[in-house]
């Protein structure tokens, strides 16, 4: 994550951030190799790579072969990353949303954890 600034909350990285900074330079692959292994266009990369497209569930799978690592690792930080925006977008209006709080036999009966 990246630093916060004052008393925001830190931004995620951007999954395409972790790929370029960190994943291809640790697997020693240039981005058109990458690319080629990868079985996409380099241009589909670069814009994974520069933020600008979010890693998908097909990407995500592409991404795990290649790095060694899971699906859900990739998911886990694009998710990061879109929820953290989608809070900043909307944080005028939750203050206004109320909440309600399912009884726990229904929590349990879909699986909703209270870890999130």
């Amino acid at each position: 994550m990246k630093a916060s600034r004052g008393d925001l909350p830190a931004v995620p990285a951007h999954p395409g951030g972790i790929l370029r900074d960190q994943v291809l330079p640790g697997l020693g692959l240039s981005v058109s190799q990458a690319a080629r292994e990868l079985r996409i266009a380099r241009q589909t990369l670069h814009r994974v790579l520069a933020g600008t497209a979010a890693v998908s569930p097909e990407m995500a799978t592409r991404l795990a072969r290649l790095s060694g690592t899971t699906p859900h690792f990739w998911l886990d930080r694009q998710q990061q990353y879109d929820l953290w925006h989608a809070e900043q977008a909307l944080a005028g209006v939750l203050g206004l949303i109320p909440t309600h709080t399912l009884p726990a036999a229904l929590q349990n009966e879909i699986g909703l954890h209270h870890d999130h």
